[in-house]
């Protein structure tokens, strides 16, 4: 099959690479032909983990993780030089003809053009406008986790950390008939995003305790204390919290064994293991993207930055930035 064609006004290209922990750049990226079913995306927006990427962009990926953690079309290797990222948002100008014209997200780092197979990407449903499509690898996260807690119909569901996924995570469990949800975080400004959501919210002194279901997503580990806290007797305790080289204490005396209390990991990498058998990563993006229609989730967007200021806007967040959820990039 020949190559489709591509005018030379497409070659160009820029990314942002993690050079040295703590320092990225936006340089030149060169693009390769187009051949059988690749398709050419044009970036419209990006956004960065608060969780993963920080991590990353600190230089703080394990030894013993750096294989696992790494991104579909990540280059380079951590530290660093390191092209890295995985929520990014396109329009097709170049490849099959039923994909042409078409929005699409990618697990793809921060880039302005960038060549892929036309399996890579998938399709944003009608109603799902780009700028929210952002939030699409975040939604997929939480879907996974949902899946992994399972809540039942009727249950007191806790989520400690009130993040994009740990919000999203809530909004979700929320849509579960009967389930009573509540948004635990320390940060009382994040109560006008709950709100928004329709989520109820308290700081960790005021949370009511005796949750069926608890999922821990700040990030912090007074954050998974606060969890174990809130659990019923028998309760799972579902951490989505990835720390990299940090070490955790847990106060694991107490009414820990008493209470018979489980304690366990989500990671979206995996398709939780009660759907595994039937679902595919693809299947499991399609659902993500097909649920952010609603449009409150907006509320999570939370700061917009042009692509060009990519690297002063890592050092923002790496320095704390709390009133920031989603960290949208725009593309010119």
């Amino acid at each position: 099959m020949p190559a489709y064609p591509s005018r030379s006004d497409f070659a160009d290209s820029r990314a942002c690479w993690i050079v040295a922990p703590g320092h990225a750049e936006i340089r030149d990226e060169p693009l390769a032909a187009l051949h059988g079913d690749d398709v050419q995306v044009r970036t419209l927006h990006s956004s960065i983990s608060r969780g993963t990427e920080m991590l990353v962009f600190r230089g703080l990926v394990p030894a013993s993780e750096m294989e696992r953690m790494r991104a579909p079309y990540q280059v380079g290797d951590f530290p660093g030089p390191v092209k890295y990222g995985y929520a990014n948002v396109g329009v097709v100008e170049a490849g099959p003809p039923d994909l042409l014209g078409q929005s699409v997200f990618c697990l793809y780092p921060h880039q302005s053009r960038y060549r892929v197979s036309a399996q890579s990407v998938c399709r944003i449903p009608d109603g799902v406008p780009p700028g929210r499509a952002v939030l699409a690898a975040n939604m997929e996260t939480a879907v996974n986790a949902l899946w992994d807690a399972a809540p039942l119909v009727g249950d007191r569901v806790a989520v400690v950390g009130a993040g994009v996924v740990g919000l999203l995570v809530a909004w979700l469990a929320s849509r579960v008939a009967g389930c009573e949800v509540q948004v635990i975080d320390t940060y009382a400004p994040r109560r006008a995003v709950a709100e928004k959501l329709g989520l109820a919210f308290a700081s960790p002194q005021a949370a009511y305790g005796e949750a069926d279901v608890v999922i821990h997503a700040s990030g912090h580990a007074d954050g998974l204390t606060t969890a174990l806290r809130l659990a019923a007797f028998e309760a799972t305790v579902l951490e989505m919290s990835w720390y990299g080289q940090q070490a955790v204490t847990l106060p694991l005396g107490e009414a820990f064994h008493s209470r018979r209390l489980v304690i366990k990991s989500s990671q979206v990498g995996h398709i939780a293991t009660a759907q595994r058998a039937r679902w595919s990563h693809a299947r499991r993006m399609a659902l993500a993207l097909s649920l952010l229609r609603e449009p409150a989730l907006d509320a999570l967007i939370t700061d917009c930055a042009p692509f060009d200021g990519l690297p002063a806007v890592l050092n923002g967040l790496a320095a704390g930035a709390p009133d920031t959820l989603c960290q949208r990039i725009d593309y010119p």
